[in-house]
């Protein structure tokens, strides 16, 4: 796979593939045998030669149908997706949303098997959880780390860069997104992470000022991974709050490129594997089956490789190298403990607002 698509860049595909023996189809009905399931996920995820050995020996047919972002997912599932769709993929921070419309059944993980070799992070995160029920069952994981350019900077630098690093202005950038903004600025001010999501009026004056001077410092606020791929390339910014592939990519044309994971905290993302509302019976159990498979060994591996993504379990590891396990975080697992995950703000559209006075500053 070119390291170059991220999760997030697949194109959306209108039609569906359909596996297990059954060949090329159009968008399908529910009204189909029990056996034969709907997958509503990222095209990255399933690709027919991860899918392929669970179909075979399983005899269940798989209908894939793709998303492009996961605001589409949960608008299909309000939409009726919860009762035509057998299984999505949202991420750990949006379950809450699925469980609030009541658009998802809680898993019983008894029925799950692998789900019992998840790594200690993803058991004791209370996200994808209500009432001790699990909902959204943590599936693959990343991080977003600073990504710099290791020959036009001095040392590794860690978020203070953002904010204080004067030597660096106009080739620093940082993502147009509120969420990772402030939760960036918070990192770097040392609000305590059990606060963080949580900030009072004093707090988020605090986050303001210092995203105010943020802003001083930018060569730009990025959208577009490709482009900000394209501004390392040309050396016009030398360090940026970015997703992985840009380091991979620029790596392998030969640039120097770092990948630092601050101390203050590395903000990680994971997608879980959760099931509508509607899904019951004879196709609650094919999918059931399905879930531990994608949370296996044969998946986790491929996955690894043609991703790079590493699963929520620790059952593929021991089939990777260990430039692999490097390569997907999971041969020091330490980086676990400094994970901050996303979370959904209570005054998230104080936030937004917040962010867009900085940028219209």
């Amino acid at each position: 796979m070119d390291i170059r698509l991220h999760r997030r860049n697949f194109l959306t595909l209108a039609g569906a593939a359909t596996l297990g023996g059954l060949g090329l189809a159009g968008h399908t009905n529910h009204a189909k045998a029990a056996e034969d399931l709907v997958w509503l996920t990222w095209e990255n995820l399933a690709k027919d030669d991860y899918i392929g050995p669970f179909l075979s020996q399983s005899g269940i047919g798989l209908t894939k149908n793709f998303i492009g972002t996961d605001d589409e997912q949960f608008a299909k599932l309000r939409a009726g997706g919860s009762s035509s769709v057998d299984l999505i993929t949202p991420g750990l921070d949006k379950v809450e949303l699925y469980v609030a419309s009541n658009l998802l059944q809680p898993i019983d993980l008894a029925r799950v098997p692998n789900a019992a070799s998840l790594y200690d992070t993803f058991k004791n995160t209370p996200l994808g959880k209500k009432d001790g029920q699990t909902y959204g069952l943590p599936f693959y994981w990343g991080i977003n780390p600073i990504v710099y350019r290791a020959d036009l900077m001095s040392e590794e630098p860690d978020w203070s860069v953002f904010f204080t690093g004067e030597k660096y202005k106009g080739r620093l950038a940082m993502r147009d997104y509120a969420l990772e903004g402030i939760m960036i600025a918070a990192l770097y001010l040392g609000i305590p992470r059990e606060r963080m999501f949580d900030m009072d009026d004093r707090e988020l004056a605090e986050v303001k000022k210092a995203l105010l001077a943020q802003k001083g410092l930018l060569r730009t606020y990025w959208n577009s991974i490709s482009d900000l791929t394209n501004l390392f390339a040309t050396g016009e910014v030398a360090c940026a709050f970015s997703w992985v592939p840009p380091y991979y990519e620029l790596l392998g044309r030969g640039l120097n490129m770092g990948m630092a994971k601050p101390k203050q905290g590395v903000i990680g993302w994971c997608d879980t594997l959760a099931i509508p509302a509607g899904v019951s019976d004879e196709r609650l159990d094919a999918t059931l089956k399905l879930v531990d498979y994608l949370l296996g060994a044969d998946y986790g591996a491929k996955l690894a490789v043609g991703g790079p993504y590493a699963l929520s379990t620790s059952l593929a590891r021991e089939k990777l190298t260990e430039e692999q396990q490097e390569k997907i975080f999971v041969k020091d697992l330490s980086i676990m403990d400094s994970f901050v995950w996303k979370a959904n703000p209570a005054r998230y559209s104080d936030w937004v607002r917040l962010w867009n006075e900085v940028k219209a500053s």
